[in-house]
């Protein structure tokens, strides 16, 4: 062992003891939602395992993990929906899973599931606790854990790994290192298309600390001495080698590569240039359109009498999410956070189809939850268990319900 690792090894058993309420708190919220959902199953003489690794969009990585690409289904009205839709890491990490082990494709997207959920509870915490401390980072972590989405993150689908290397390349942001940062968002960028919001977060990190750096210039004692002490640290931040400039300007390079190398990837495959992915998701009838169809979508709740609450309910959701967002930035949320909070944000509310999806989409956008977790941290402990338990427990049973519902999540 170097005597960089040496070093490095204690700071790393340190975060983890740092974070281990946190991640204790997360594994119990996600146990009770197993739990629940394998009770409500049963009931219902359902496999819980099958709804969480065999149904809708899990069965299309898993398609891709054991076939490839190029496998598509035509509707009877003219949609075609093609696994291209799907990006490549999570099939990639359950065909490994496969590779090296007995256990199957769908087997690999639940391990993968469990321990990336576990590792984007770990992010969540760090970058809460980078920015407002440690009470704030576990409260942070328990409201994510919580939501009414939250078997999501236990499911074989792709916002668990996701999120990980999301909140983690942002944490890499806010400590200054950025190569790791670029990394991540590179690994990022292959899992989902909103990916672009860890590249966007990325870039616009790297282009505010150029332009502070220009228009701050170099102080006199600076230019007689050379680099600070601190500025030695920063530039240490990725390890040895080339200097914090040229590692900014090398993980910002690095951050668009995923996204970018798969859409063009699929518009190669597909013969249609770079807008082919466009033409894709087209065949899902999926799309940005500004909110507009969502809208309307939230209007016709409003023709007959039943549905109206359920209307009622999507407008406040949305407020909320607003609201949320406004408060992150009057509370002087790091721009990295608020840059990829908007970005997915925006994704998700103003994506042209599969409205019931929308929560679930937006679960990735943690920094949403800072500001309550900040409050939340104000309290006095037994206060703030006293909310969270039974948030856990009606985001353990909402989970079973949905999943044992008709429609996909």
């Amino acid at each position: 062992m170097t005597d960089l690792e040496t070093r490095a090894a204690p700071s790393r058993a340190g975060a983890l003891r740092r974070a281990a309420p946190a991640l204790l708190g997360y594994a119990a919220v996600r146990a009770l939602g197993l739990v629940a959902l394998a009770l409500w199953s049963a009931a219902r003489d359902k496999s819980a395992y099958t709804l969480l690794t065999a149904r809708w969009d899990a069965l299309w990585y898993t398609r891709v993990a054991e076939l490839g690409y190029g496998y598509e289904v035509r509707l009877a009205n003219g949609d075609v929906h093609s696994n291209l839709a799907f990006f490549p890491l999570l099939p990639w990490l359950e065909r490994l899973v496969a590779a090296v082990s007995p256990l199957s494709y769908a087997d690999g997207g639940f391990l993968v599931s469990l321990f990336t959920s576990l590792a984007a509870a770990w992010g969540i915490f760090a970058v809460a606790d980078h920015v407002y401390g440690r009470r704030a980072g576990v409260c942070a972590v328990l409201l994510w854990a919580v939501l009414p989405v939250g078997i999501v993150q236990s499911m074989a689908y792709s916002e668990s790994l996701f999120t990980a290397l999301a909140a983690w390349s942002l944490y890499a942001v806010l400590t200054g290192r950025w190569v790791t940062a670029g990394t991540l968002a590179l690994l990022a960028g292959l899992t989902r298309p909103v990916g672009v919001a860890v590249v966007a977060a990325v870039w616009v990190a790297g282009i505010a600390s150029f332009t502070q750096e220009r228009r701050a210039g170099p102080s006199a004692q600076e230019r007689r001495t050379g680099p600070s002490a601190r500025e030695r640290r920063a530039g240490d931040a990725d390890g040895p080698g080339p200097g914090p400039r040229t590692r900014r300007v090398l993980g910002m390079l690095l951050a668009p590569l995923g996204t970018a190398g798969y859409v063009l990837w699929v518009g190669h495959r597909t013969g249609k240039g770079p807008l082919g992915y466009l033409d894709v998701q087209a065949g899902w009838r999926n799309g940005f359109d500004g909110g507009y169809a969502f809208a309307r979508f939230v209007a016709e709740k409003f023709t007959s009498f039943p549905s109206v609450l359920a209307g009622a309910g999507l407008i406040a959701g949305v407020v909320s999410v607003v609201w949320l967002y406004v408060v992150g930035v009057r509370q002087r949320q790091p721009l990295p956070l608020l840059v990829y909070t908007g970005v997915v944000t925006a994704l998700a509310l103003c994506a042209s189809s599969y409205f019931g999806s929308k929560p679930r989409l937006l679960m990735p956008a943690f920094p949403l939850l800072l500001p309550l977790a900040l409050a939340m941290a104000r309290l006095r402990m037994r206060r703030s268990a006293l909310v969270l338990g039974p948030m856990a427990v009606a985001s353990a049973v909402y989970g079973a319900f949905w999943l044992n519902g008709s429609g996909p999540p």
